[in-house]
């Protein structure tokens, strides 16, 4: 009932803002149009914002999970227009914010002492505001500089009944459209479920800024802010304020001297490092993510300021993946079909050339031309047909990092659309592949491994005494077994023979009975104990057959 009632919810809401006007102007959209008419809502709405003003109203309003939607869709410029993009990107740091003082209330509640004496200074108004949580400027008495990160109150209630009916109408989807299940839609839902709820704990992205700043650390081409665990609790995060521009702001980075294709290609790199060599990989880069500090424009930086969400992948789906990228390159598509079958993404019973040709009509565009060039619409709609048409598989473990590449390749375009990630990304991952396969990757398997090796040694004596006596004792058990087994099969052989003694014997009385009955002269005159002597004995005879039969 709750479900139902969140949905009328979103219908109510879409309805008040006349998003029905956003849809294209086609057929298929008709009933839609017709639905947003018949609710009240669209009865007294006023029209006179523009629609994607309008559509980021309507987003606030419903929460977390619509926001983090409209983030995804402001970095593509491929395929809304400017006035969308200028809007939609609203909803990466300017969300209104929450009640000053019901901030206020959540830090003393979470660290157990009084604003004032947390920080010697502390600004009510918030820096900044999202889907999340909200941003205040502060000073430790200790006189660094940072950031209160609060979580909005009551969030986990209205994210988990947006999840709830997204799980209803996934499930819905999966069991009525075949072609829609082998995307896993359920999944899909349940693993974004895991992660935006992460995303609402503090001491978890708290604990992931703290690995990619081991990661990156003395890095030129990334910064992560320094985390102070002593202010940190499940709703607040403290960490130093860094100053920079977001990525989105390309007049600014132009006017500060930095060159634009040069972060773009710090961009990917950055992008592989994390994905191939440290296998920890942020999966939230929206440009309000995402800073340029200006400090240095000949050597200009990238900053990372939320790292709530993150991914991973395993030793082999890594593998994997740089296998089918160097076979993109190399526009070797047999290997690549090949590369799907031996995954499991493809069954296979399909004809490898006739998958081979198919990726090739959709893939050899995009390796030819840089990333402005591209239309990436047709090739979606190409691939969902060839998933169709060759039963491919969506696996949900990667449903993380094809989020991460839509924002790298969003911003990308935003940089320089003349980036060639191709001719960038292939140095890295052979690179990545040599180090995995190579003599030194042995070698540090076997340094790896070593100290736990030295561990066990004097554990060996006793292991191998353990072994041995559970050896004696399995030896002891099966003579056991097997003595009784043959005690079981002697008496078995004994029961046999009585039977058979006694149905023989059975049959035989009768059959004399019956041809001599004048020896037993008190019952001559009715024979037909003799008849129920013979059936009883055949009778114990046949169903002795049958029994063994059984056991057989």
């Amino acid at each position: 009932m709750k479900q139902l009632g969140r949905f009328l919810t979103i219908l109510h809401v879409f309805a008040k803002y006349r998003l029905d006007q956003l849809l294209p102007d086609h057929a298929a959209a008709l009933p839609i149009r017709i639905l947003f008419r018949l609710i009240p809502s669209a009865w007294f709405a006023s029209t006179e914002k523009d629609p994607w003003t309008r559509l980021r109203l309507a987003l606030e309003e419903l929460g977390p999970v619509f926001i983090k939607f409209g983030q995804l869709l402001s970095t593509r410029q491929d395929i809304l227009s400017e006035k969308a993009i200028e809007e939609l990107s609203k909803l990466q740091d300017q969300v209104p914010p929450f009640d000053e003082d019901a901030s206020v209330a959540i830090i003393e509640k979470e660290l157990k002492a009084p604003v004032t004496s947390l920080f010697a200074q502390f600004e009510k108004t918030p820096l900044a505001s999202a889907s999340i949580a909200q941003v205040h400027t502060a000073k430790l008495h200790s006189g660094e500089e940072v950031v209160v990160k609060v979580v909005r109150p009551n969030i986990e209630k209205i994210v988990k009944q947006d999840i709830a009916l997204m799980q209803s109408i996934a499930n819905w989807v999966q069991n009525t459209i075949a072609d829609a299940r082998r995307f896993h839609p359920l999944q899909i839902v349940n693993d974004y479920e895991h992660i935006i709820l992460g995303e609402l704990d503090m001491m978890r992205e708290a604990a992931n800024t703290c690995q990619f700043r081991r990661n990156f650390t003395d890095s030129a081409l990334l910064y992560v802010p320094e985390i102070y665990w002593d202010y940190c609790s499940s709703n607040v995060l403290v960490m130093e304020r860094v100053y920079g521009v977001p990525i989105s702001d390309i007049e600014a980075i132009k006017a500060a001297g930095i060159n634009l294709e040069t972060m773009a290609e710090i961009g990917v790199e950055i992008f592989f490092t994390q994905v191939f060599s440290n296998n920890f990989f942020h999966a939230d880069m929206h440009p309000g993510n995402v800073l340029v500090s200006l400090e240095n424009p000949d050597q200009p930086q990238y900053i990372s300021i939320d790292n709530a969400i993150v991914g991973s992948l395993s030793r082999e789906e890594r593998y994997l993946l740089a296998r089918q990228l160097m076979a993109l390159l190399d526009k070797d598509y047999e290997q690549i079909a090949l590369l799907l079958i031996d995954a499991g993404w493809v069954p296979k019973t399909i004809r490898v050339k006739e998958f081979e040709h198919a990726l090739r009509g959709i893939l050899e565009p995009v390796v030819e031309r840089p990333l402005g060039d591209i239309e990436f619409g047709p090739i979606l709609i190409s691939l969902f047909q060839t998933a169709r048409r060759f039963e491919m598989q969506a696996l949900p473990q990667f449903l993380l990092l094809e989020k991460t590449l839509v924002h790298v390749e969003g911003l990308g375009r935003q940089l320089h659309p003349g980036l060639d990630i191709w001719k960038l990304g292939r140095p890295l991952l052979e690179n990545w592949i040599k180090d995995q396969m190579g003599p030194d990757a042995v070698l540090k398997a076997i340094k790896r491994s070593t100290p736990g090796l030295f561990e066990q040694i004097p554990q060996i004596p006793k292991m191998a005494w353990e072994a041995l006596d559970e050896v004696r004792k399995f030896s002891e058990n099966q003579e056991r077994f097997l003595h009784q087994l043959e005690t079981r099969h002697l008496h078995q052989v004994r029961r046999d023979r009585i039977t058979l003694l006694v149905g023989c014997a059975a049959i035989i009385t009768g059959a004399i009975w019956a041809m001599r009955p004048d020896l037993v002269p008190e019952i001559s005159l009715i024979p037909w104990p003799a008849w129920l002597l013979g059936l009883g004995g055949s009778a114990i005879l046949f169903s002795k057959v049958i029994y063994r039969k059984k056991q057989l």
